[in-house]
């Protein structure tokens, strides 16, 4: 891929066309997903706090599957079934052995004894890895990355302040739609304060997840 040097007129990207990019960014982020249903897990198991942790491995792992797209090499995935098939049942396993661990955990972790929320421990790196590893693992965002980047790149070629731009603005997008999503399962778990029903919402939790993945490794491209 190559990257063009231009004029800052020619670069620079309207205010209403980054308006439209950033709406749409927004709207895909905040449909739920498998994404979106651990930023909340973690909001409610955690807090929105330790949430920030898993919140950047969402990033990364989003920024990463953009600058893959953007260097084309989406492209070679779409057309590749046996990659894309690995990263996809990959994904899938990932989602299932996620939603086998929720189902499993203590329901001490949500059930309240007192006043105080009684949040899970479990350490910043780990809640980072599951943010990323969940990302990465649906190769349907680098499909549409890929069908998506070339409508607001513009047809004089890839340039550095335009990256910058679309995946600055991405990163924040999906930054805030985790966190609201985390601040949302924070506030879920407040609710539990007088009722044991611990169990029952790690096996709703646990159970979606399972069902995310394989509902993933079944689904056609």
């Amino acid at each position: 891929m190559q990257f063009l040097l231009s004029s800052p007129e020619e670069d620079c990207m309207s205010f209403e066309f980054w308006l439209i990019y950033a709406t749409t960014i927004f709207i895909v982020s905040i449909v739920p997903g498998p994404s979106t249903l651990l930023a909340l897990t973690h909001g409610i198991r955690y807090g929105a706090g330790k949430a920030l942790f898993s919140g950047l491995g969402n990033v990364v792992g989003t920024m990463l599957q953009a600058g893959v797209s953007i260097a084309g090499l989406g492209v070679l995935l779409t057309a590749c079934e046996p990659l894309f098939l690995v990263v996809k049942y990959a994904g899938a396993a990932y989602l299932v052995w996620l939603g086998i661990m929720v189902w499993r955990a203590p329901a001490e972790n949500l059930d309240i004894d007192t006043n105080v929320v009684v949040k899970a421990s479990k350490p910043a790196h780990k809640l980072f890895f599951d943010a990323f590893m969940v990302t990465l693992g649906n190769p349907k965002a680098i499909v549409f990355f890929s069908a998506l980047f070339p409508q607001f790149l513009g047809t004089d070629g890839v340039t550095v302040l335009k990256c910058t731009v679309l995946l600055t603005t991405m990163a924040v997008l999906a930054f805030v739609v985790w966190m609201i999503y985390a601040f949302g399962g924070e506030k879920i778990a407040g609710t539990f304060r007088r009722f044991s029903i611990g169990r029952f919402v790690n096996k709703v939790l646990g159970g979606t997840f399972i069902g995310a993945g394989i509902g993933l490794a079944m689904s056609r491209r």
